[in-house]
């Protein structure tokens, strides 16, 4: 029998933060606890210290695996759904994930398949050589991931108990954040220490950086207390102020190496130019960081692409217009961003 969960007290009802695993180059995992929901936020990685971490955490609280009812996840990638079946399974749980995000967990193994390949064929496109799509595609090794599950699917504004899906896309299709009445849990939309990756964490997006930015303006009025997936705190309005000027400065740096290549480069050569050697990870999400920027820039026309393979960049303005925004407009709505 589940035991009632107190109420009165601010400690049980805001979100409490489980810091689970050895960390990423974001920082650590921030796990939440919602007790007034009898559930866990984006439980972390699928290792033995992560799954430690998150029991020990869980306990420390006064709670009990037993209490908890659902498991909501912010995103596909495996440091946040990376347990969410193991403990949905613990606890006798459900898992709540964005539509665009369920089949990476609920149907990992086809949809991992499905994934990989497409990420191949998206490197080819960029311009990344054999021998570094080779690295990348090695170095994505399979998690111990059910190979099916059964996820709830929700979109936009769903609601579930006392938690609101507002779907955030850019650094997944499929990334939510999620509003109570009080809080807001961001996922990897905003993180304290390091800005999200655009391009390369998910290659199904075709315009995400204008889908990220988009998904900012959504929230840069919320006004709630705001609880990012890595880190500690954030300051939103501050934060989205930084990632906008971030964005501005990276959009300028990606023309220039247009501009100064001796002919139309690649997302790869131009990846290459702006971070330097590439290799793993890196690779994919240096290349995709370069072809998101690419691909805002010819959406504000001072750049275009060209019909080649690997698809090559030509500057179409002498310099770069420092006003020109980024950000899409109402017309100009990227796909992805809508529900």
């Amino acid at each position: 029998m589940r035991r009632s969960v107190p109420t009165g007290s601010t400690a049980m009802t805001d979100p409490l933060r489980l810091p689970v695993g050895e960390g990423t180059p974001e920082g650590v995992n921030s796990a939440y606890l919602l007790p007034a929901e009898r559930a866990v936020v984006d439980p972390g990685p699928p290792t033995d210290a992560a799954w430690r971490d998150l029991r020990e955490g869980i306990e420390a609280a006064d709670y009990r695996l037993d209490d908890l009812e659902r498991v909501f996840v912010t995103h596909w990638h495996v440091d946040h759904a990376g347990l969410a079946c193991r403990l949905a399974d613990r606890a006798d749980a459900t898992v709540h994930l964005h539509r665009r995000d369920a089949p990476l967990v609920g149907e990992y193994a086809s949809a991992r398949k499905r994934r990989v390949r497409r990420d191949r064929e998206t490197l080819e496109r960029w311009g990344v050589p054999e021998p570094v799509r080779d690295e990348v595609a090695d170095g994505d090794a399979p998690s111990p991931i059910p190979d099916t599950y059964p996820v709830r699917r929700h979109g936009d504004g769903d609601r579930v108990g006392g938690v609101e899906f507002v779907h955030t896309p850019g650094h997944t299709a499929g990334h939510a954040s999620l509003r109570t009445e009080t809080d807001l849990l961001l996922g990897d939309l905003l993180l304290p220490t390091y800005t999200p990756n655009v391009g390369g964490s998910d290659t199904r997006l075709s315009d995400p950086l204008g889908t990220y930015l988009d998904s900012l303006r959504r929230l840069e009025s919320d006004g709630l207390t705001a609880h990012p997936g890595h880190g500690t705190s954030i300051d939103v309005p501050a934060e989205i102020a930084a990632v906008r000027r971030h964005h501005r400065e990276r959009a300028a740096a990606t023309f220039e190496a247009v501009a100064a290549a001796e002919e139309p480069p690649t997302p790869w050569e131009v990846a290459t130019a702006l971070f330097g050697e590439l290799s793993d990870i890196h690779a994919k999400f240096g290349a995709g960081e370069a072809a998101a920027h690419l691909r805002r820039l010819a959406a504000v026309a001072v750049v275009e692409p060209l019909d080649r393979s690997p698809v090559r960049f030509r500057a179409t303005v002498d310099a770069y217009p420092t006003e020109r925004r980024l950000t899409p407009t109402a017309t100009e709505r990227p796909k992805g961003s809508e529900d």
